[in-house]
């Protein structure tokens, strides 16, 4: 692949991961507003967390829309994708549980996504297409 393929596609390409990346994030978010009481059994079977009531739900998923509408815009790069990558990773090894055996192959999907988030953060300074600029 030439220098000039690769300078042209890489943009669209991180483009498609980060859009991608959002579009999983934004439905995890959702439901913590949406269905509060699904969002509560996640939190106490996954991260030992029980008790929380809808309010603190509504503070997650407001603070977590926030964090995505900056990642999906291209603002503080640094930061967002940073913080997108770190709560992917811990939601991915909080199911550790799920990969053991063949009863769960739907988590296994958090995997390839915890790999664009990676890339995503590596590259970050190349994800320039319909970003903000002079926000990264």
């Amino acid at each position: 692949m030439s220098e000039a393929t690769l300078s042209n596609n890489l943009p669209k390409a991180l483009l498609a991961l980060r859009l991608g990346v959002f579009i999983v994030m934004l439905m995890w978010t959702l439901d913590k507003f949406v269905n509060p009481g699904h969002a509560a059994g996640i939190f106490a079977n996954f991260y030992y967390i029980d008790g929380l009531g809808q309010t603190a739900f509504l503070i997650f998923g407001s603070a977590e829309l926030i964090l995505i509408l900056a990642f999906v815009a291209g603002m503080f790069k640094r930061w967002t994708y940073g913080a997108v990558f770190i709560l992917h990773a811990v939601s991915t090894l909080s199911s550790w549980s799920r990969y053991l055996g063949f009863g769960s192959l739907t988590f296994f999907a958090a995997w390839p996504m915890l790999a664009a988030c990676f890339a995503l953060y590596l590259l970050r300074d190349e994800d320039t297409l319909l970003t903000l600029k002079g926000m990264g």
